[in-house]
Parts: structure tokens; sequence; C-alpha cells
């Protein structure tokens, strides 16, 4: 089916938008391209040194350009439980490339830190920049010239955009996306958000909250509510980087494992040796761009990719704007109701029919475009299937039914959850900023109150804790933007907030700072760009101004004289404490050159 108008109108304004940009890459692109196999324009010994520990008859092939080589890039380590599983899986790819006549050498290892345990803490300030980092250690990996197609095993938040980042900057070569998958279903995680509530209010101890939290993080996969990481799994196959069916197969299964093999053939199939030669640059287009913001819209997906979908477009030439995003959001329903969006986890996403239900569903309306590339092939459609073993213990697909297998956490797209997607953009005298109301009730998507100024997301806990905080406000915590402190969560203020809310207090949140794909039922305007650090009038709200937060008509104003509000002074705050401690130190630069938040907050070009 053709796409919808409006996605028709949209795309090709970004196309239009992207052509300088776009053109420009794809002529870096192909003239990589043409030059076929790059291990021929390596001296000896460069080739000497990079299959010294190959075996004789690797070294032969390697050395003859006739087999096609795979370089692993890995994000394994043992602090991300989404991550842990990969340990084991260059072993598997190795076996299974030489089965399949070729070579796969660990490329490099890129770092990967978990968001869960820097939550609250100073190594929070270095997540964002990860991301560039990421693209960069994986770039360093790739510049070795040895390979002709990378695989990406790489799952949670900054990992897999900085990983895109670093695929697309190498576009020449295909790129595969290989998922570990979910951990198991433990603790319901409306059951952890009440633990944490009550700890809030001093009614739990300690114990209480830390086994409450064990029973939900209790193993190997990715954390089981609809944050960042389960984002990316999700635009990672709707995108056209994943095999079909494989984001939400669970580790340590045979399936997974079948999974992993039969992407790493896939791989080597589509490198230039082939016939199906695929580059990563070639495959991913405006239209697979448009399609990842379907999907965030369609599943209440994280916040965090209003910025890293703008940065992984731009590595490809691709102009994306939160402006393209909020009008998608106008037409795309969601269908989705995975925590915190809903009382289901992902793995109930997957068991109701998952991605192969979602993508089925929106092609049915045209609100996605099906006539796109992906390392399986030519066309969306192939992914309307779920990934299943057969007698031999290889991936097979089945077409997904019609039906949810459970209505309650996947709609059809003739009775969507709600009309519009989960993420708008907010506009008014503060600046820009994003909100997701997927999870926010509708009799809350307006908040008129005064505002209550905070410097740091220690200053409010510590308020909420005094009991100074009973009352209808709208909390403005700044100084927490990309310039200021590399922009960490805030979900601290989460618990407090829900306890407030829930106490019949009209509250919100106005940040420069982050909330990620945990964002739920208090409204949040976050990401405000211009950041106070940068001379932003969030620098220039006081005490008791009243500010309006209407989520309808996509609006942020402090309800000040305009003249006046451009009168005052900016606040300023000593930002030292936020400059050393926990390699902070090392990312000065980063906070130094970071563009602004709607453009990605990266400090690439």
């Amino acid at each position: 089916m053709a796409a919808h108008s409006s996605i028709e109108a949209i795309t090709a304004r970004i196309v239009e938008r992207s052509k300088p940009h776009r053109e420009a890459y794809l002529d870096r692109v192909r003239r990589a391209s043409s030059k076929g196999p790059h291990r021929a324009v390596l001296s000896c010994g460069n080739l000497a040194h990079g299959f010294a520990v190959c075996s004789p008859a690797e070294k032969e092939a390697l050395a003859g350009d006739v087999i096609p080589n795979l370089g692993i890039i890995t994000a394994y380590n043992d602090m991300l439980s989404a991550h842990q599983p990969y340990e084991t899986y260059p072993a598997i790819i190795r076996d299974a490339a030489r089965e399949a006549g070729g070579i796969a050498q660990v490329a490099g290892g890129v770092p990967a830190m978990c968001d869960g345990v820097t939550q609250g803490q100073p190594g929070m300030e270095l997540s964002l920049f990860s991301r560039d980092a990421i693209a960069m250690a994986a770039g360093i990996g790739l510049s070795h010239n040895m390979f002709d197609a990378a695989l990406f095993l790489g799952i949670c938040d900054k990992i897999v955009p900085g990983l895109v980042i670093a695929a697309l900057s190498f576009g020449h070569l295909p790129a595969v996306f290989i998922p570990a998958g979910p951990m198991t279903t433990g603790l319901p995680n409306d059951e952890k958000s009440r633990i944490r509530q009550l700890y809030a209010e001093g009614k739990v101890g300690r114990a209480e909250l830390l086994e409450a939290e064990s029973k939900s993080y209790h193993g190997p996969g990715t954390c089981t509510f609809y944050g960042t990481a389960n984002s990316n799994q999700m635009l990672m196959e709707i995108m056209g980087f994943h095999m079909p069916g494989a984001s939400f197969v669970n580790p340590g299964t045979p399936l997974r494992d079948a999974l992993t093999r039969e992407a790493t053939k896939r791989a080597l199939a589509i490198t230039a040796l082939g016939n199906e030669f695929t580059p990563a640059g070639e495959m991913i287009d405006e239209r697979s761009i448009v399609n990842g913001v379907v999907g965030l819209h369609a599943t209440g997906g994280s916040t965090n990719h209003t910025m890293h979908l703008v940065a992984m477009a731009r590595a490809a030439g691709i102009q994306l704007t939160w402006q393209d995003i909020s009008e998608l959001s106008d037409i795309i329903p969601l269908l989705a109701r995975v925590y915190p969006n809903g009382l289901s986890d992902v793995n109930h996403f997957h068991a109701a029919g998952g991605i192969g239900f979602l993508i089925k569903q929106l092609l049915k309306k045209g609100l996605l475009h099906d006539d796109v590339r992906t390392v399986f092939g030519h066309g969306l459609e192939a992914y309307t299937v779920e990934a299943k073993l057969d007698a031999n213990g290889s991936v097979m697909r089945e077409p997904i039914p019609d039906e949810s297998g459970d209505p309650k956490v996947l709609a059809r797209i003739e009775a969507p959850f709600q009309p519009t997607g989960g993420l708008k953009m907010l506009t008014g005298n503060i600046g820009r900023s994003v909100i997701k109301i997927s999870a926010v009730k509708p009799e809350r998507h307006v908040i008129q109150a005064p505002a209550i100024v905070f410097h740091d997301q220690q200053e409010m806990q510590d308020a909420f804790k005094r009991g100074e905080l009973n009352r209808d406000f709208i909390a403005v915590v700044r100084f927490q933007g990309p310039k200021a402190n590399g922009m960490p969560e805030l979900h601290r203020l989460t618990p407090p907030l829900g306890v407030l809310q829930d106490r019949g207090f009209k509250v919100a949140l106005v940040t420069d700072g982050r909330m990620s794909g945990a964002s739920g039922k208090v409204p949040a305007a976050i990401h405000i760009t211009p950041e106070a650090a940068d001379g932003g009038p969030i620098a220039r709200i006081r005490d008791g101004d009243m500010i309006r937060l209407d989520a309808v008509a996509g609006t942020l104003e402090v309800l000040v004289d305009a003249a006046e509000l451009a009168a005052r002074p900016l606040a300023e705050t000593d930002l030292s404490e936020n400059e050393f401690g926990m390699g902070r130190e090392l990312f000065a630069s980063f906070r130094r050159n970071a563009g602004p938040a709607d453009q990605g907050a990266s400090v690439f070009a």
C-alpha cells in the first residue's frame, strides 16, 4: 500500500531540506563502495598485522580478497544486564561465518554504561556524551579497513544510537545489528513504581526498596519496561537493521542463538562480494528515518530519541527536525501499552504480536513506507512475521495473525489507544521542548501553576522531604542541559512528583535536562532549548512566575510581560562541582562543543 499523503508530504519535505547534505554523503559512500574490498589497498605489513592470529586457511583467504570478512563491534560488559549475553556472541558468529564460507573478527569494543547504575549519580553526567564517544570508538575499530561488513552488538540507551552513527559514518559497509533480547518478566513494573513512591514518602526502608528493585532487574537481558533500550530495539527492526522478528526474543534460548547465526550469514550475503550488496548508507534513507519516528510514536517510545534520531539521521546527511517529529505525532495513533504507558512489559508486548503486528497495522493505513531497503531485502512487509524454530533448529517465519494476542497491550489500527502519538513538541517564550504524553492522563495535559525554581535535582528532593512542596506548582529544574553538566536524566524527580500528584496537587516539570523512556504519569516539558547555560529564557524564570504547559495546543509559556522577561538578568549558578570527578573532567570539551538538544545534542557538526 502506498504511504499516507501526510507521511509522503513530511518525507518529501525532509528530502528537500536534506538534499545538499544527503547528496554529498551519498557521493562519499559510493566512492568508497566503488573501491571494492578494502584489504587490497593494505600493504603486506598492514595485512600481516591484521590477520596475525588467524588460521593459515583464513590468512590465505583474506590475502586473496575472495572471502568476506565481518568486523564485529561489541559493547559487551558485565555492568549491563542487556549486554552480558554478548560475552559468547563472537564465538557463535565466528562459527556461523565459517559455516557460510566467511570470516569474522572482533574489530573493537566500545564503552557501554548502565544508566540504571549511574541514575542520580555523578556518572550520569557522562551518559549522553557516551553516545558520541561510542561512535568514535566504533569508528576506530572499523578504521582497520579489513572488513566487508560490520556486525554491531549493542542494545541499551546511548549505545545503539552511537553504533548507528558509526555504521552510517562507514556507510559503504553493510551493517547488521544483532540484539540479545529482554530479561524474563520479574516484579511488575507498576509494583516497582509503587514501592519507589512509598520509599520517597518514608513509608518503607532501603531494604524493601532494594528487594523490589532486585526482583525487577533480576537476570540477563534488557530491563523489561519500555525505556530507551527497548525503544532502540523497536527502531532497529522497523528501520531494517535487525532481522525480522529478532528484537524481543529472550537471551539464552535456542531461537536467540539461531537468530544470531542467521544474522551473521545474512551479513555475509549482503557484502560487495555477493549479489545483494546493501551498504548501510544507501539502505538507510529519509523513508527509513520517518519509519523510525512513526514506530516511536505508535509505541509511546523514549523521549531520548527526539535527540538520538536527529543525530542518527545527520550521520547519513538527513536533516530531521523536532517539527517533523511533532507533525508525525499528530497523525500516528498510539497502538501499544507497555510500561510506563501501561501495566504490561516488553515480554507481554512480544507475546501479543510485537513488532510484526505493529508494522502490519501501520502498513494497513499507509502509515509506514513499505518501499524501503532492509538487511533482509526489499520491503517492510517482510517484517510482518513471527520468528520461530523449524524442526532442524533453523529460523523460520510465519505471518503474524490479524488479531492482537492481547488487545490491552497491542491495539488494531481501527481501535487505537489514542488517536495521536506519544511525543509532542512544545513551543513558547521559554523555548522549544519535548513532552511525552502517552502515559499522562488527559486531564493533566494542561497545567497552569506558579514556578518553583531549582538549580539541582537534589534541591528539589530536599524541598520535598522538608514538606515545602505540598501545593500546586511547576518545578523548573535548570542548568541541566548539555553545556551545563552533560544533560543527565532526572529520574530521581519522578517519585516525589508522583507522590504530590497522587495527593491531588497540580504538578509538572520544566527542565533543560532529560527524563528518557521512563517518563511517566507526571507532565514533563524536557530538553528545553536554548538551555540555561546557553542563555536560554529558562534562565530568566523566577519563583512565583505563572507557567502554562499546554500539551493539547503544543505550547509552553511563562505568563510574564515580554518586555519584563527580556529585561531580567540571566540567572547564574556555580557549575564547578560538575566539572570534576567520575571522569567528568575528561568530557570538558564535549560540554563546550555540544550542540543544542533539538539538533541532537552532539559534538559532531
